[in-house]
């Protein structure tokens, strides 16, 4: 049976999967945009998508473009600060606390199945064991402290409105149409192009999961969303690598000829020596895990790139 979905940050690296795994699936789909969104990601399938340009500071619009279209499920992922580029402190509070109330606050006029919100690994601040959903909450920037107020925002609605809210915490996701500044896609296309590639030291470590395999844990929240109603989960692989495991990976499928340059590029704060998810809720929860091991999903990657380097030499 078609539903209809509401998706914020549509345009982004996730938000473009899953609208088009949505599209796949022969459901309704409506995005929220800015007038000035950059569409690149949708290129080919904008003709299938129902589109709301909105304000993003323009509440009363917000507010009645989201009752009309009257969702059946939010996929809320519309975020700022989780590049280095975005630095602006108030617009990390604008996006990601004050329009997230917005939705927040809508969510209890219409008749939602479920609100998924999605949160970030950051949340955590450094630990040195895998990150569990209960671990106490220490943000080391300012883009991972409104996430973390955002998350409680919104768990506290679902328990005094309630209202169907889960939270995901995405590790580090990558897959097509990653943003070029990334370490995944920056090593694959220069790597394709046989060009040097300045890394780090290359020992810090991340939990990288591939976005089909988030992908199939986001759909599935909705399937049964009492069950987990209230909840955080972690959507990470559950493993941790290293950016030198990564790199040398990328370069060995590639079979490039690129020249690696470890330690010409500096290290920047937000580096960890230990970077990795606890799955076993998400698991127990919902029946789910990756499918794909690290190897099956980079090479994935690089065939995508491979097509689609078009994309990014705009």
């Amino acid at each position: 049976m078609k539903q209809k979905y509401l998706v914020t940050g549509a345009t982004g690296f996730i938000g473009a999967n899953l609208v088009r795994r949505l599209l796949s699936q022969n459901q309704e789909v409506h995005i929220l945009i800015r007038k000035e969104s950059d569409l690149w990601r949708l290129k080919g399938i904008l003709s299938k998508l129902n589109l709301h340009p909105q304000d993003p500071e323009n509440q009363i619009s917000i507010k009645k473009t989201i009752k009309k279209i009257n969702p059946d499920y939010i996929y809320h992922l519309a975020a700022y600060g989780s590049y280095p580029f975005q630095k602006d402190i108030n617009k990390m509070i604008k996006t990601n606390i004050i329009f997230s109330s917005v939705l927040l606050e809508t969510a209890k006029e219409i008749n939602l199945k479920a609100f998924i919100l999605t949160g970030s690994s950051s949340e955590y601040g450094y630990k040195n064991k895998p990150m569990k959903e209960i671990d106490t909450l220490v943000p080391a920037s300012f883009y991972a402290a409104t996430k973390a107020a955002t998350t409680n925002l919104a768990l506290v609605y679902a328990r005094s409105y309630n209202l169907p809210v889960i939270v995901v915490r995405p590790f580090s996701v990558y897959g097509p149409y990653e943003e070029s500044t990334r370490l995944v896609p920056t090593v694959i296309m220069k790597c394709l192009k046989n060009e040097d590639v300045e890394l780090t030291k290359g020992t810090e470590k991340r939990d990288f999961i591939y976005i089909e395999d988030f992908l199939d844990c986001f759909m599935k929240l909705a399937e049964n969303p009492g069950k987990i109603t209230g909840h955080i989960l972690n959507i990470g692989s559950g493993k941790q690598f290293s950016t030198r495991q990564i790199v040398k990976l990328i370069q060995s499928l590639t079979q490039s000829h690129s020249r690696l340059l470890w330690g010409k590029y500096p290290n920047r704060k937000w580096d960890a020596k230990f970077w990795q998810a606890d799955i076993n809720l998400a698991k127990r929860l919902i029946g789910w895990q990756p499918k794909r091991d690290l190897p099956i999903g980079i090479l994935e990657t690089i065939t995508w790139f491979k097509n689609n380097l078009n994309l990014y030499e705009r």
